[in-house]
């Protein structure tokens, strides 16, 4: 897969570093601007519904920056319904007057099929992985 942007791709793996879990991670370039933040909002919703499908944990729900003030305000997490399990992590970054979203998630065999499911959507995507 094309990596769009290299510095953010190299600044996103740096984030992947080890930690209690391997994690990979995707970026999601938009040319969405600061005015389509309801735009930016439904896709983070949909690709967090891709990442959570590949992570077969169940129902999930969004924990924003806006909730807590240990984390920024484009800052959200998708956490399980049951157990407030960690599904993904992503960044809102405005880049140049528009948004990337770079996601990161446990790690998975089927990182290539679900960046490509990503993409199917419409999507500008640069998977990112944390080995």
């Amino acid at each position: 897969m094309e990596t769009l942007d290299d510095d953010l791709y190299e600044r996103a793996k740096a984030l992947l570093e080890p930690g209690d879990i391997q994690l990979d991670g995707l970026i999601l370039h938009t040319d969405y601007t600061s005015e389509a933040e309801s735009r930016l909002h439904e896709t983070t919703l949909e690709v967090g519904d891709v990442i959570a499908e590949f992570a077969d944990k169940g129902d999930w729900y969004v924990f924003s920056g806006n909730d807590d003030p240990r984390f920024g305000l484009n800052q959200h997490q998708g956490l399980t319904i049951a157990e407030d399990e960690f599904v993904w992590e992503c960044q809102q970054l405005l880049r140049d007057g528009t948004f990337d979203v770079v996601f990161y998630y446990e790690a998975t065999d089927e990182q290539e099929e679900l960046c490509e499911a990503v993409s199917d959507l419409g999507y500008r995507v640069t998977g990112v992985r944390g080995d």
